[in-house]
């Protein structure tokens, strides 16, 4: 990122409120475990569903553990999830993205019919299905996630690639003797690189709440995994009574999702060549 590029994202103060979220939910996530009292699954069964006190400060849950605790070990396992699952969905769409728009004809028509295919499917119902096939666990819930990424990924990398592989610089460098896989290397996915960033992090906050729904329904990550959706879960069967079980989880798995959009919107707005030329 440019200095301009910079200046121009730091100007948006819903960008940096949006970040600084972001940031502390990753610090949490990395170094907060290691500095929590409790286990997050251990079981006490004489502090169930606690308020909060100085001993437990956002209260217990339904098997007396630390809701805090839980959280915090939440917020590794949510975003290991979700990044795991983008960057992998990402990788491929992008293979798939750059083959179809450089070389085009029968690659590009398989391709373009694979992705009409998935985006047939809305993007919760095709996760299900991946994870009704796999199985449950954080494994199989981070390939639900990547296989919900590819098709949006691919199609939006074909198009740019269809519009560069016209440029003047890349018609030269084939004058000049450069092969498919140098150009592509070298010009192609790097001038790519902002849309595909930009969109990356939009596709975060929907990984986040797409393994928070799974979970929800009892098909992502399996207890006692402490995860945001399962927490979520667990407390709306006792909303009523002790509805911190419930707020919690909620309140997490929105900040982040909202911070993603609003920092991919940032990013967007920052990267965007017109304001470049500005």
């Amino acid at each position: 990122m440019d200095a301009q590029v910079f200046k121009r994202f730091i100007k948006n103060k819903a960008t940096i409120v949006g970040s600084i979220i972001l940031l502390f939910f990753f610090f949490i996530a990395l170094f907060g475990p290691l500095l929590c009292h409790y286990d997050p699954n251990a079981i006490d069964l004489k502090s169930v569903y606690q308020h909060p006190s100085a001993e437990h400060l956002l209260g217990t849950d339904n098997l007396g553990r630390d809701m805090l605790t839980r959280i915090i070990v939440g917020a590794r396992i949510s975003l290991l999830v979700s990044f795991a699952g983008t960057i992998i969905g990402s990788l491929i769409g992008v293979a798939l993205g750059v083959v179809a728009g450089y070389y085009g004809g029968l690659l590009d028509s398989l391709v373009s019919r694979f992705v009409d295919l998935l985006l047939a499917f809305p993007g919760l119902l095709l996760a299900i299905v991946v994870v009704a096939i796999l199985g449950n666990g954080i494994v199989n819930t981070i390939a639900a996630i990547a296989f919900y990424s590819i098709p949006y990924v691919a199609r939006m990398v074909r198009g740019i690639v269809i519009t560069l592989k016209n440029s003047e610089y890349v018609q030269a460098c084939r004058v000049m003797g450069a092969s498919d896989l140098r150009i592509i290397i070298t010009h192609i996915i790097p001038n790519s690189m902002s849309q595909i960033i930009v969109n990356t992090t939009l596709n975060l906050g929907t990984a986040i709440l797409t393994a928070s729904s799974l979970s929800f329904l009892g098909l992502g990550v399996t207890p006692p995994h402490p995860e945001w959706g399962a927490m979520l879960s667990q407390g709306r069967e006792v909303i009523r009574y002790f509805p911190l079980a419930a707020i919690i989880p909620g309140v997490a798995i929105t900040l982040v999702v909202l911070s993603f959009s609003i920092v991919g919107d940032g990013l967007r707005d920052a990267l965007d060549p017109k304001l470049k030329n500005s």
